[in-house]
């Protein structure tokens, strides 16, 4: 079943006083994938700015702008309009022979090594060899993000944007992000090649038509194994027509909707205001 959704996100900085230039990359716009198609997107910044528009390396789409007048706030909404599809079916399983071929390794090396926010544990990779002995390719994928869902409690504020899968998994408690740095070092571990996806998850699986409902951004992850298969560690909710896509990489540091440096005094972030409404 597909659904036509309208996403409003808002985000930004405010300043002490006046910053005197930034440069900014933002990644809010919904992609066009499997499973997936962005139908209209607009992006409003405050001060106004031109931008330029590119594909990154993880295939997401970026707008780069500059501000170069002083200024105390920087605003960036994005709005689209994304329809999506119903669950994928899982590809033939691989068997792990496949997935030890050295150009399957060399293709996804970047996304079976630990990065910023991934980090590599003796105790995660004892959980690995665990789960590995008990199963396919695909049966470990799935159980590994079940053992991340049973094993960090969500408790919002526990942890922040820096957290890492190690400190997130010591402290037992996190947020989407956590879960899913979490669900990928564990991934990784496994032998299973794993990226992190940024976007939006609509609570309702019983929305009703044009009701705009609060939201916040959302993360999970996918794994591949024959061909990805995305999972969704925090929630355990199929991956499917709630679920909007923007962007991948190998962990959060990859895919953070509005980044850049500026020049000026210390900055505040003046939060995130996300709005889904479901119009068919």
């Amino acid at each position: 079943m597909s659904w036509r959704i309208a996403v409003r996100h808002r985000t930004g900085y405010q300043y002490g006083s006046p910053a005197r230039a930034s440069y900014n990359e933002v990644r809010m716009t919904p992609a066009t994938s499997s499973g997936q198609h962005l139908l209209t997107s607009r992006l409003e910044i405050r001060p106004e700015a031109r931008t330029l528009r590119y594909v990154d390396y993880w295939g997401t789409q970026v707008h780069a702008f500059d501000v170069h007048v002083p200024h105390t706030e920087l605003m960036v909404t994005a709005t689209s309009v994304v329809e999506t599809a119903g669950p994928r079916p899982d590809p033939p399983d691989p068997g792990w022979a496949a997935l030890a071929d050295p150009r399957v390794t060399d293709e996804f090396s970047e996304l079976l090594a630990p990065s910023r926010y991934v980090v590599a544990e003796d105790e995660v990779d004892a959980v690995a060899v665990e789960l590995r002995s008990a199963g396919s390719p695909l049966e470990t994928g799935r159980a590994a993000v079940r053992w991340v869902h049973e094993n960090l409690d969500y408790v919002r504020g526990a942890t922040s944007v820096g957290t890492t899968s190690a400190e997130a998994r010591a402290l037992g408690k996190g947020v989407c992000q956590d879960f899913t740095h979490l669900a990928l070092a564990l991934l990784r571990s496994a032998g299973l090649p794993a990226r992190y996806v940024s976007g939006y998850l609509h609570p309702s699986r019983d929305a009703h038509l044009d009701e705009p409902v609060s939201a916040e951004s959302h993360a999970w992850v996918e794994f591949w194994a024959g061909d990805w298969v995305p999972l969704d560690p925090s929630s355990l909710a199929e991956v499917a027509e709630r679920h909007v896509l923007v962007a991948r990489g190998r962990d959060y540091s990859d895919v953070r909707p509005l980044a850049g440096i500026y020049s000026g005094p210390a900055a505040e972030s003046l939060g995130v205001a996300v709005q889904l409404t479901r119009l068919r």
